[in-house]
């Protein structure tokens, strides 16, 4: 056993797998629920889908379930997209599921993986690459450097499409808005801000503000919430799921044509 071996086993691998992303068909930033779906759906039909989590580890706002209490729960709406990735539940009541919140996390993230989505931790998406109106790609850091408040530039992904799976923070589109003079498909044209909590509306708010809210910017998840003025809903997970199962028939309408 040589150290060097074990080194450039690691390198050389990272180095092709980021190789790979460097034009990908979607870039989805924020590795929560709905980026997972989404990109598990897209890349089973061929697509090449990279996600940039921020945090060391990829599942977003899942594994603490609620209060720190495991388990979540999912409407029968959804019950469908569990069953695609391999999630077990159990029903509760008439009309829900209860899901451990560490199988559910760890299931869509191997649910997303195993389908070729190529996933980066700890790296953040800090900028949008811009063309003739248009976003066409990201810029990205180590999470790292920007913790340190290092001065190291970044580098670039090219992607037909990228979407702002980021959450509460909206961290993509709040950033895009603020550097640049553009009006984005919102009412007011820009960030409307999130909500107080209202579970039932909001359930059904984040599945119908998943959309394109810019020329190649998609949002989904609690994204949409900050975005479009959305309601918040806590620890019901139903919304998420759905909002990205449809947002992988828009990406690939989009990416298809």
């Amino acid at each position: 056993m040589r150290e060097i071996d074990i080194t450039r086993g690691i390198v050389e691998n990272h180095v092709e797998s980021l190789y790979r992303s460097l034009e990908s068909d979607v870039v989805i930033v924020g590795a929560g629920p709905s980026g997972l779906v989404a990109a598990g759906y897209l890349a089973e039909k061929g697509f090449n889908i990279t996600i940039l989590e921020k945090r060391l580890a990829p599942g977003g706002g899942i594994w603490g379930g609620g209060m720190g209490y495991k388990y979540v729960i999912i409407q029968k709406e959804a019950k469908d997209v569990l069953e695609d990735f391999g999630i077990p539940s159990r029903p509760y009541q008439d009309s829900y599921y209860c899901v451990d919140s560490i199988s559910f996390a760890s299931g869509l993230i191997f649910g997303a993986t195993k389908r070729g989505v190529n996933i980066f931790n700890i790296t953040e998406c800090e900028d949008l690459l811009v063309r003739n109106g248009r976003v066409a790609g990201v810029v990205v850091n180590s999470s790292l450097t920007g913790i340190a408040h290092l001065p190291v530039d970044p580098l670039t992904l090219e992607a037909r499409a990228v979407v702002d799976a980021t959450g509460h923070e909206h961290d993509v589109v709040r950033t895009f808005s603020e550097k640049n003079d553009v009006t984005l498909n919102t009412p007011t044209g820009k960030p409307v801000g999130e909500r107080s909590m209202f579970a039932e509306t909001a359930e059904k708010a984040v599945v119908t503000n998943t959309k394109e809210v810019y020329p190649g910017l998609f949002v989904c998840g609690m994204s949409t919430a900050a975005v479009y003025g959305g309601f918040r809903m806590g620890p019901i997970f139903g919304g998420m799921l759905l909002s990205g199962k449809k947002l992988s028939g828009l990406l690939e309408e989009c990416c298809s044509g």
